[in-house]
């Protein structure tokens, strides 16, 4: 699987906000780092 093309800046906000290195944003797969992204995205809403 080749790593996501997303550029250095993006991965380096999506490492901050998710909280998982750099490395392991860039060789996730699409459809997990979205899920990730949908998840973050709820959590606000809960509170």
């Amino acid at each position: 699987m080749k790593p996501l093309q997303i550029s250095p800046e993006t991965a380096i906000k999506l490492s901050e906000k998710l909280k998982l290195p750099i490395e392991q944003i860039l060789h996730m797969p699409s459809h997990i780092l979205v899920a990730k992204l949908a998840e973050l995205e709820q959590k606000p809403r809960e509170k």
